[in-house]
């Protein structure tokens, strides 16, 4: 009997998804087994159950090619998340609605990409008896118990290219530019870009803001003759005892929609300093598009792993990149806590000891 099993693509879009379904359907047509993908999220498992048959004849181009064929949601009747570190659970009427249908499907196994929404509810599937396997995905880089998710490269690079095009009109014209990229509650995308493009400030949510602070690194550079200045901000990035600056209410997972935070930044750098400042939001742009070189044999080595967990049994698992390669981690291992950028860790000393700003008085 031929053997089927389904994947799933659930939250935000994100490079490389198309190339972590290529990479199973694959390896699963290898072994002589059937895929089939569960159309717009988690909710394509629900009645009428939404699917279309994977071949791995269809597969050319999805390496290189952005978004999900499959399409996906962070909304709908699967929302699992109210807040940080605030975990719902599904119900249990829609949970054993998709668990039924995934049965009447004739599947081995449900191959769930995600970030840690996504694999909250993958974690509340396999607690009533679906197999699942997980994936890690996420630009933000906020999944604990892997060292890297794939879309993170990518959403860098973006972000890199974005402050290396920053650079030149600044410099032209003696401004001060803010970049604001996203990052809701961990800095990765804004420090590890902010390095790499040669930012003068970096603001990350793990540490707290204040605009003296960023007024004397601008000041510290006029002195020394560089009249303009680079400023990245992640989305979730406060000032010190302050709020989240949002651009909307929340939808039915309850946490509200940031942005507007490069704004504010950049109006008040203007004020207190009179300099010229103008701010960009890089919004999706970071999540579409191809994926990065590394990013494709990345989810090309995560998608073959998933195979290899469902031919193992191995249900329950995530596969992770570890320093010694791709290996297997409990789901709930990584969704148990966010993976945060350490505010005193090695990417944070690193931007001190090249004078780079992140907000606060310096050490």
């Amino acid at each position: 009997m031929t053997q089927r099993f389904a994947i799933v693509t659930g939250g935000g879009d994100c490079p490389g998804l198309n190339a972590v379904i290529r990479a199973v359907v694959k390896a699963a047509s290898r072994r002589g087994w059937e895929s089939i993908g569960i159309l717009g999220g988690y909710d394509g498992l629900l009645d009428p159950v939404r699917t279309r048959p994977l071949d791995y004849r269809q597969m050319d181009g999805m390496l290189f090619r952005g978004g999900t064929i499959l399409g996906t949601a962070n909304r709908g009747r699967f929302s699992a998340k109210t807040g940080h570190g605030e975990v719902r659970r599904v119900p249990e009427g829609v949970l054993q609605e998709a668990a039924r249908n995934f049965h009447e499907l004739g599947l081995r196994a449900l191959v769930c990409i995600g970030g840690d929404g996504s694999l909250t509810i993958a974690q509340q599937l396999f607690e009533i008896g679906v197999p699942v396997v997980g994936i890690p995905k996420t630009i933000d880089n906020d999944l604990d118990a892997t060292i890297m998710t794939f879309g993170f490269e990518t959403a860098v690079t973006c972000a890199v290219e974005a402050l290396d095009r920053l650079h030149t009109t600044a410099e032209s014209h003696d401004r001060v530019m803010v970049l604001e990229v996203m990052g809701r509650h961990a800095g990765w995308i804004a420090g590890v870009a902010g390095l790499a493009g040669g930012a003068d400030v970096i603001l990350i949510p793990e540490i707290p803001f204040d605009y003296d602070s960023i007024v004397a690194k601008i000041q510290e550079r006029e002195e020394d003759g560089k009249r303009y200045t680079l400023v990245i901000v992640a989305e979730g990035a406060r000032e010190r005892d302050g709020a989240f600056v949002t651009s909307g209410d929340g939808g039915a997972d309850g946490e509200a929609r940031l942005g507007g935070i490069g704004h504010v930044v950049a109006d008040q750098i203007q004020t207190r300093t009179g300099k010229e400042t103008r701010a960009v939001v890089l919004g999706h742009l970071q999540r579409g598009g191809s994926p990065t070189a590394w990013d494709r044999q990345l989810c090309t080595r995560f998608g073959v792993f998933a195979v290899e967990l469902v031919a193992d049994g191995a249900y329950g698992q995530m596969v992770a990149l570890t320093p010694e390669g791709v290996a297997p981690v409990a789901i709930t291992d990584a969704i148990d806590r966010i993976r945060t950028v350490p505010p005193d860790g090695e990417l944070v000393r690193v931007g001190a000891a090249l004078g780079i700003s992140f907000g606060r008085e310096r050490h």
